[in-house]
């Protein structure tokens, strides 16, 4: 009798490890979220940023098997 009261003693501090566990990740992901909702990656940046790429050059004009090629040859 007194194994079986020990075995129900430990499953239930396993259990409740469990259930606390579970909800601090649960609520570290609803933390991140929110932390991270309003970041709007995708706002034009500010002071002196340029653009990186652009689909043609100035003198040429790549067409997609050159571009193709190029991403290949990157490794990108």
């Amino acid at each position: 009798m007194i194994s079986f009261i020990r075995l129900l003693f430990n499953t239930t501090k396993v259990f409740l490890a469990f259930i606390f566990c579970t909800l601090l990740f649960y609520y570290g992901l609803l933390w991140l979220n929110e932390e991270y909702q309003d970041f709007h990656r995708y706002d034009e940046p500010e002071g002196r940023a340029v653009k990186v790429f652009e689909a043609y050059h100035e003198k040429e004009y790549i067409n997609w098997v050159d571009r193709l090629q190029l991403f290949y040859d990157t490794g990108e």
